[in-house]
């Protein structure tokens, strides 16, 4: 009878430790640094990462740009001139602190902007 006391008094010493040390570890790998994405500028690779990650979990905002999802999939090498200038129409009549927010829309829906426009969108982000 006091083996098997002995065995239960163990397994509840050895089952509590497991727990406490498990709920002090989970707390610490939980832990995620919330991040203002306003104020990514490009230059943190982890802020942008962070701010893509938490836009994914969120609806994609469109912005008045529904007919360019007729490019998803396509490489940014394979657009013509007439089906670039559709993008850029779109990025020259929005608010240029939107361009970074519509950036992102475009990569979460699989979007790639085309090579005739990346330089002037890269400029439109760094303001």
């Amino acid at each position: 009878m006091s083996y098997v006391t002995f065995c239960v008094i163990a397994l509840l010493i050895i089952t509590g430790c497991y727990l406490l040390f498990a709920k002090t570890t989970r707390g610490e790998d939980i832990h995620v640094p919330t991040t203002d994405c306003s104020s990514c500028n490009g230059a943190n690779e982890k802020c942008e990462q962070t701010c893509m990650m938490e836009a994914s979990l969120n609806d994609i905002e469109y912005f008045d740009d529904e007919e360019l999802d007729t490019f998803k999939g396509r490489a940014s090498n394979s657009y013509t001139d007439e089906e670039a200038e559709k993008f850029s129409y779109v990025m020259e009549t929005m608010n240029p602190k939107e361009v970074k927010d519509w950036n992102r829309s475009l990569c979460l829906r699989g979007i790639n902007v085309p090579d005739q426009i990346k330089d002037e969108l890269f400029l439109l982000m760094e303001t």
